[in-house]
């Protein structure tokens, strides 16, 4: 194992904020304003506290088990009949989380760019592209991620402080809203764009210093937080929440709002929709491949590569549900929340029991 171990804390950092930033970009100011009006800032650093402490949680988890990731400790903490039993809700979780950001990726392709091609085209291609990257082993896994990071952050966090220009701010007054409404749901939901960051728990094992996946996981947690945090001070203050309330994907109308100092570029959505195909396969891939591990340790097999393409028809099969866009995202809002009883209810009944238990795994040797 000590071998293997060549993932640098920076690297995990990476991964982190890859997985974390995906297609929760196009709606979450939709989803701030809807609950909060004006006070959709406020709702969403409440999400992003609780995220926080969810990833704070599931790695000091992973940091009492430093050779072995979720699914496999879990066994030792519950037994394995039960952790069985929630592995096998971790895989359905994670297929329908990866199907539902699928199709999401795909309304968009085909409602702004590919206006003649059938979304069961756009589908198919990002899941095959998916599958076969998903093969890789975890090392690889991060090197990937590490790649495409520079790709993801620049040009979103500069599209979407170039769109402050066009903010008014008394569209984010009063800063607690005009009747804020499910208040608790809100926050929630924006917690749930947070849950692919259960990928540190894969990830632990294979650092080199396992005592820093601490500083990794919380600086990525935040960096991906502070880019929600400022996409939606910026959408909300250019259009007001109840125009933003309208909007389906309103971080793309701001893109197309938005230009260059200059006119060097007059509309940057072109931009962004090009970005976007990058932060929604990185999501994917770490939803894809949370998956794949899970079932590979619920099944007892040594590798996740045949599972990947086994699941790629049950992807595909979820991914069509959906009748048309508002039935996908009332999908993904009561996926979301459920899931996070998995993703952040589990790792709190996991830590609870281990600490009472004094249950710890073996140390990293030297």
């Amino acid at each position: 194992m000590n071998r293997q171990r060549s993932i640098t804390w920076f690297q995990a950092s990476a991964v982190v904020i890859s997985s974390i930033i995906g297609g929760g970009v196009l709606d979450i100011p939709r989803t701030a304003a809807a609950t909060a009006d004006s006070g959709a800032p406020l709702i969403t650093l409440a999400g992003i506290a609780i995220a926080l402490l969810g990833i704070w949680l599931i790695t000091v988890l992973g940091m009492r088990f430093p050779k072995e990731n979720l699914f496999q400790y879990s066994q030792h903490i519950l037994g394995k009949p039960v952790a069985y039993s929630v592995n096998l809700c971790m895989v359905l979780f994670f297929v329908i989380l990866t199907a539902l950001t699928v199709r999401q990726f795909g309304e968009v392709v085909v409602s702004a760019v590919l206006r003649k091609t059938p979304i069961e085209v756009t589908i198919i291609i990002l899941l095959l592209l998916a599958t076969v990257t998903t093969r890789r082993n975890i090392i690889r896994f991060s090197y990937i991620h590490m790649f495409y990071l520079p790709f993801i952050l620049g040009p979103v966090l500069g599209i979407a402080l170039i769109s402050l220009q066009n903010a008014e701010v008394l569209n984010l007054q009063p800063i607690i809203g005009n009747h804020p409404k499910d208040v608790i749901g809100g926050g929630l939901s924006i917690t749930a764009l947070f849950q692919s960051s259960l990928i540190i728990t894969l990830i632990i094992p294979f650092m080199k210093k396992p005592e820093k996946s601490l500083r990794s996981s919380m600086l990525g947690g935040t960096i991906a937080g502070l880019l929600y945090f400022i996409i939606v001070i910026s959408t909300v203050a250019a259009f007001g929440p109840q125009e933003t309330i309208q909007l389906i994907w309103p971080t793309l109308e701001i893109a197309r709002l938005t230009s260059l100092p200059g006119k060097i570029f007059e509309r940057l959505d072109a931009i962004f929709i090009a970005v976007l195909v990058i932060t929604v396969f990185t999501t994917i891939y770490a939803t894809y491949y949370l998956a794949s591990y899970a079932a590979r340790e619920t099944f007892g097999l040594k590798d996740h590569g045949f599972l990947s393409s086994f699941l790629l028809p049950f992807l595909y099969l979820v991914a069509m549900i959906p009748q048309d866009i508002f039935q996908l995202y009332r999908m993904g809002e009561i996926v979301g929340k459920v899931g996070l009883s998995l993703t952040l209810g589990y790792p709190l009944l996991l830590w609870i029991i281990a600490v009472i238990r004094k249950i710890r795994g073996n140390p990293v040797e030297e």
